[in-house]
């Protein structure tokens, strides 16, 4: 493989553990939202894991028509526009297939807030596998594949509304047959459309180890994969594992109550040099289908009320807070040149 003399240096520098600020041709990058294609560089304070709706019936029970769509827009859509008042510009937003992905709300719900919203493909295979449909047992990595890169291509069904991300999901090792075969199937819808492979990891950094070799061994560079729930490994040092292998790790359970945990956990992955492979987010939101009134809905912002006060106090600066919560995110949800 030829590099260009920045993915040269690029190459050099992730290999000694450093890491520079993204190059000015990163705004040349782009994103896909429900809206349609931006510049990456336009995506502004992100919050990259947050959940507008979700099902949790089950794949072999899941239908249209399990809830009003009118009256998850209005419940949603006051804490969308809190958000933007603090300034986020984009939500990720995380809920995959067969568990109540909706495009055509969060387009809706994108347009009244002024936020831009990205939505996913992929299948989700955590939670016992739950979620992922019967079909899976028939069919292959290489088909599983060709759907999600119709999506990518086409649109989700017909809404001509793209994804901007996969979301896939495990649990533990050793992974079952039907894991490995989403996990292949990512690599595979990767090297066609350049989206970044999001993972729910239940369990922790072994899993999350594995998913990165899985991954690179099928032609993904380390940068196109975003460890989600990094949370759930306690040993920070795995943090600095992957980061300096190049994932993404993402801390996205951060809750007012864990202000002291995430400041602490942030200032040692500074110190190490790894601040420019993380994420943070919340995964709030959460209307509950089945439940009166979606159950309780959490809103949206307690690391603009809570985290990045406490880590202004604590000697961050505005550059590192602008990293974190834009740069990080427009490099980690751009598209990949393939």
């Amino acid at each position: 493989m030829r590099y260009s003399r920045r993915q040269f240096i690029q190459q050099n520098l992730l290999a000694t553990g450093t890491f520079l600020l993204p190059f000015p041709a990163m705004a040349k990058s782009q994103v896909l939202t429900v809206r349609g294609p931006i510049p990456a560089d336009s995506m502004g304070t992100t919050l990259v894991h947050e959940h507008v709706l979700v099902d949790f019936i089950g794949a072999d029970k899941i239908a249209a028509g399990r809830y009003n769509r009118k009256e998850v827009f209005d419940s949603v859509l006051p804490h969308l526009r809190d958000l933007r008042r603090r300034g986020c510009k984009t939500l990720v937003e995380c809920t995959p297939q067969w568990l109540g992905r909706d495009p055509l709300l969060l387009r809706e719900l994108s347009g009244a807030s002024d936020l831009h919203i990205i939505t996913n493909t992929g299948y989700y295979g955590a939670a016992g596998e739950k979620f992922l449909p019967a079909s899976l047992q028939t069919t292959d990595a290489a088909r599983l594949s060709s759907e999600w890169i119709a999506e990518y291509k086409q649109g989700i069904g017909d809404t001509k509304i793209k994804p901007g991300f996969m979301k896939l999901g495990v649990d533990d090792l050793p992974f079952s047959e039907g894991i490995q075969k989403i996990l292949q199937a990512g690599a595979l819808t990767f090297r066609t459309t350049g989206l970044p492979i999001a993972i729910h990891t239940s369990k922790g950094g072994n899993p999350a180890r594995e998913e990165l070799r899985l991954l690179t061994e099928n032609g993904v560079p380390a940068d196109a994969f975003i460890w989600v729930h990094a949370q759930n490994e306690r040993d920070p040092a795995v943090y600095e594992e992957m980061a300096r292998a190049g994932a993404w790790v993402e801390l996205d359970g951060y809750h007012r109550d864990q202000t002291d945990i995430y400041v602490a956990m942030l200032l040692r992955l500074k110190i190490q040099r790894c601040w420019h492979r993380i994420l943070v987010s919340q995964d709030a939101g959460w209307y509950h289908v089945g439940e009166p009134g979606g159950g309780s809905f959490r809103p949206y912002l307690d690391i603009f009320d809570s985290l990045l006060p406490a880590m202004r106090k604590s000697g961050f600066t505005e550059e590192d807070i602008n990293q974190l919560m834009v740069l990080n995110p427009s490099a980690a949800f751009s598209l990949r040149s393939l």
